[in-house]
């Protein structure tokens, strides 16, 4: 069991960078998700994950796969994409999910373009899959920085994100912090999805935000115990998808997701709100 479980990531740096990493971005875009996910906004998210990456291809473009340049690169477009969605949906009779879709899509075809005009296959499925197992010093920094930055903005804004996603236009009569809270709240996506990226890539940083936080959705009603409870299912899925990457010579990041993929799945089956509990008493109710 302990060489199973634990000497993996006692043998090898690159385990423990990894683990470190996953366990990071999971702590600063779990709760990122649940909000996401009571905003009825996941797919957004998902959105969102794709915009980001025109940017990072700019930046690898000019200087290869260099993080700095990737990151800000990827920021800039990502606040670029939530800025003109949003400007769209209230300036125009679009709504916002549409003009999302839109941009979405010419984000995806145009990053996809912008990494073949000078990488290989294996760049491009760098930037759409990342490399979890091969993050280095600086790419654990930005995760730090970013999971250090969502857990105090989070902590500053609780009770208006809460407040705004349970009734945003009440939330607008009552207090000032209406719409400067959505801005925040997209931000936190944003920073989360391009962090994400270093690890997961750009298809599969948001997996890391919405699953977790979809599955604990099915446990309990209250935010705070939704986000503490997504945090450990996160940080589960990490450590089982390592694991799983490591022992069956599995892609990193898709064994990552796919172990939250499978919390989720148990969930919505075996949780009190899920299939079975849920129609437990209606169905002995019914037989009586």
């Amino acid at each position: 069991m302990y060489d199973a479980l634990v000497l993996p990531f006692i043998e090898f740096a690159f385990m423990q960078r990894a683990l470190a990493g996953a366990l990071m971005l999971s702590l600063s875009a779990c709760p990122v998700g649940v909000f996401l996910m009571l905003r009825r906004m996941s797919l957004t998210g998902d959105a969102m994950s794709h915009a980001i990456l025109p940017g990072a291809a700019a930046g690898f473009l000019l200087y290869g796969l260099e993080i700095v340049p990737m990151t800000i690169g990827g920021l800039v477009a990502g606040i670029f994409v939530a800025l003109g969605a949003g400007a769209i949906a209230r300036l125009t009779v679009q709504k916002e999910d549409a003009s999302m879709a839109a941009f979405y899509l010419i984000s995806l075809a145009l990053g996809v373009m912008m990494v073949s005009l000078r990488g290989s296959s294996v760049d491009l499925m760098h930037v759409l899959f990342g490399t979890v197992l091969a993050l280095n010093d600086g790419a654990l920094t930005l995760i730090a920085l970013v999971s250090v930055t969502s857990m105090v903005l989070v902590g500053l804004f609780w009770r208006a994100l809460v407040a705004e996603c349970m009734d945003p236009l009440f939330l607008r009569s009552v207090s000032r912090l209406g719409s400067p809270v959505h801005f925040i709240f997209l931000g936190l996506v944003v920073i989360n999805l391009v962090a994400g990226f270093q690890a997961l890539g750009t298809l599969l940083s948001v997996g890391l935000m919405v699953l977790p936080a979809a599955a604990a959705r099915f446990w309990t009603q209250r935010v705070s115990t939704m986000c503490a409870l997504a945090i450990a299912i996160g940080f589960a899925s990490s450590l089982v998808g390592l694991l799983l990457s490591y022992h069956a010579s599995l892609p990193s990041g898709p064994a990552i997701i796919l172990s939250a993929g499978a919390i989720y799945f148990v969930s919505v089956v075996a949780s009190p709100r899920g299939l079975l509990l849920s129609r437990l008493p209606k169905s002995l109710h019914r037989a009586a």
